[in-house]
Parts: structure tokens; sequence; C-alpha cells
């Protein structure tokens, strides 16, 4: 929602997911700022939120989060492309991250092409590539209580999925809670 905005205004993501089976416990959505593609030191949680019961059905709901905190991000890092991470864990497990790439630049041209020493952070736009969401999905035990014995053996790697192989909508923020499964694999 809201995509272009100002780099200083609040994110808004719209969020709908089917659950197929009922959790015990709630799911939790993380909405993370990477900024700095060399020290995570840097990346900012600009939102995290319980969401539960979750029971069987269909779910919707709008995430609003803060802007990253410029103060936290290095000057250099401010204006061109970065990451936005969209994640959801249950019981401790991430089993959701959708990665955006996020382009800070300034609106007006002359700006574009002779950049200030100093950042106008109130002359930067922000572009979040939503029509290119990169997709992993980890695999994670949906029902621990229903373990008799400890696992032996590691999990599955993750799996990732481009826009084409994705099984979300089109604005890819919907995800399906599936009771534990192997992964499906999938050919890059």
């Amino acid at each position: 929602l809201d995509n272009p905005a100002p780099f200083v205004s609040p994110f808004q993501f719209e969020i709908s997911y089917e659950c197929l089976t009922s959790l015990q416990d709630d799911l939790e959505w993380k909405l993370v700022y990477v900024g700095s593609a060399e020290d995570e030191t840097y990346d900012q949680t600009l939102e995290s939120v319980l969401v539960g019961p979750v029971n069987v059905g269909n779910y919707r709901f709008v995430l609003q989060a803060d802007p990253p905190d410029p103060s936290k991000i290095r000057e250099e890092d401010i204006i061109g492309v970065t990451v936005l991470l969209l994640t959801c864990s249950y019981m401790g497990q991430e089993f959701l991250r959708v990665g955006y790439y996020v382009n800070n630049d300034y609106e007006d041209e002359q700006l574009r092409e002779e950049p200030p020493t100093k950042v106008l952070l109130d002359k930067v736009q922000r572009n979040i590539l939503s029509d290119k969401p990169r997709v992993t999905k980890f695999p994670i035990n949906f029902h621990p209580e229903d373990e008799q014995t400890p696992a032996a053996a590691d999990p599955p790697p993750p799996t990732e999925q481009s826009d084409d192989q994705q099984q979300a909508d089109d604005n890819c923020d919907e995800a399906q809670v599936l009771p534990e499964q192997p992964p499906i694999p999938h050919e890059s």
C-alpha cells in the first residue's frame, strides 16, 4: 500500500493468508529494513506483531510500521537499493521470508543527477519493487506437541521461489500455513 512513498512515511503491507490447520500459538509477523548489505548490525526491525489465535480459515490484516531511523543507517547507504524483509514465524521458527528490493532515490531529477553532499531525507522517495519479491519457505514443525521422539535428522533446506513459482497472490503477501510436510523441490 502507498507505494512509491516518501522515505520518511510509514510502511503499510496488506497481508492475507490461509490457515489449513488450527495452531495453538500465535504467528509472529516481522518487518525488517536492511540498512547495509555488508553489515547486518544496521538492520532495523521496524515492526513485530503477534497474530492469533489462528484457527482454520482465511485472514487479512494491515501491517503498518514506522520508517527506518536514518540515524542508524550510514549516510552512503540511504540512497540506492536495499532490501525489506517480511517474515513469519511460529513458536520461534521462521517458516516464511519475503524479500523486496527497495530503491531509495531523489524524486527530483536535478537532485538525482547532482546529489547534495548531505542526504536531504525529505526529498528522498522509496519505491518497493513489489512485483519482484523473493519468497523463501522454511520447513518447520507446526505441531511439536505431536512429536514422540526427538528428530534424528537435520531439517531439509529452505526452498526459494521466484514470483513465477510462488503460490501466493499477485502481491505476494499471502502464505499458506500447512502441517509439516517435506518441501517440494523447485527448479531455479
